[in-house]
């Protein structure tokens, strides 16, 4: 069996913060912008990887089954941080975290050695997802 990781989904509840972040904070190439009847999809992706994307999507589209309790749930649990997040990964984690801090990132957490063995920082996205930035050793 020969799979990869083509595309993963994260909420967003402001297109226009969530294309300034994922483009001009965290650098990566917009690869897709489609809206339809008021919402908006956005696939980013690292440049160097170009067969990986993120699709930043409406948390509830319209049609999509979910009930205004759910709806307000996951609005909720996104403003809190606790819907959904990412993991990356970056060889020089200082530097990226510089650069996060100067883009005014929320931080979460400074680089830290963790006692699982990884040194990562934490941040979240304008909607409140929590990327963690793993450094490659």
């Amino acid at each position: 069996m020969d799979i990869t990781i083509h595309q993963s989904f994260l909420p967003h509840s402001d297109p226009d913060a969530s294309l300034a972040f994922y483009r001009d904070t965290l650098g990566m190439e917009v690869r897709g912008d489609v809206g339809y009847g008021g919402m908006r999809w956005i696939t980013v992706g690292p440049a160097n990887q170009p067969s990986t994307s993120i699709v930043l999507e409406p948390p509830a589209p319209e049609g999509c089954g979910k009930t205004d309790d759910e709806v307000r749930a996951i609005t909720e649990m996104m403003a809190k941080g606790t819907y959904s997040g990412v993991n990356l990964a970056t060889p020089d984690l200082d530097g990226t975290f510089e650069q996060l801090q100067a883009g005014e990132a929320e931080i979460v957490q400074e680089p830290t050695d963790q006692p699982w063995g990884v040194r990562d920082c934490a941040v979240r996205d304008p909607s409140g997802n929590l990327i963690r930035i793993q450094e490659l050793r």
